[in-house]
């Protein structure tokens, strides 16, 4: 664990920031995986600032978001058009029904707890845009959902890690990994959940049609 000391600590902080910043404008990114890695590096590592760390991650959340809002706001439906095309696997028709869903239902809040799942997180920014939404409700609930998610990974990550401290010392790997797990079940929790919206969305779509035929 000795060369992780030779890390400067400014590159921890900008590549937390830039990543996070990414994912939360639309590009599908590990933010999450990323977070958790570097909140269990500050518990290990002295000259990392835990507070600075979850300053820089909560900045890149809300900056990210926000460009994303813009972005979508300009560009609309053609562009989740776009990125579906080239992200099938993350902005695919079953995907943006499942997205659409929870924003209609929800509103500022998909905004809020979207920030808290893997597959929206990517969605909240532009998808905003592209529906809408007043800027001050998303500027709310983006703000608050970045600097609690952000933020409060790193607390408890940084704490848990500090108390397993000496043991994480022998096996620096087994918290990337289990992040890496973690980040993967929720991509499969949403995967599943997209595709039942795209179920109901076809059932629903077939009920006039077989009036019609009727």
């Amino acid at each position: 664990m000795e060369w992780l000391e030779t890390i400067p600590a400014v590159s921890v902080y900008l590549i937390v920031g830039l990543v996070i910043g990414l994912e939360s404008l639309g590009i599908p990114l590990p933010g999450e995986i990323v977070l958790v890695s570097s909140a269990l590096l500050a518990a290990t590592q002295d000259h990392i600032d835990p507070l600075v760390l979850g300053a820089c991650a909560s900045a890149g959340a809300i900056i990210g978001d926000s460009i994303g809002y813009l972005i979508g706001r300009k560009g609309g439906q053609p562009l989740v058009n776009w990125a579906g095309r080239k992200f099938p696997k993350h902005f695919g028709p079953d995907q943006v029904a499942m997205a659409e869903e929870k924003f209609d239902k929800w509103g500022m809040w998909a905004v809020f707890f979207g920030r808290f799942i893997a597959l929206l997180r990517i969605f909240a920014g532009p998808l905003s845009g592209v529906l809408k939404m007043p800027y001050w409700k998303f500027l709310i609930a983006n703000v608050l959902g970045g600097v609690i998610w952000a933020g409060g990974t790193t607390a408890l990550i940084y704490y848990v890690g500090k108390v397993a401290e000496s043991w994480l010392s022998k096996f620096s790997w087994v918290g990337l990994v289990a992040a890496v797990l973690f980040g993967i079940g929720s991509f499969v929790v949403m995967k599943r959940r997209a595709a039942k919206a795209a179920a109901q969305r076809e059932a629903s779509a077939a009920k006039p049609a077989d009036a019609m035929a009727e």
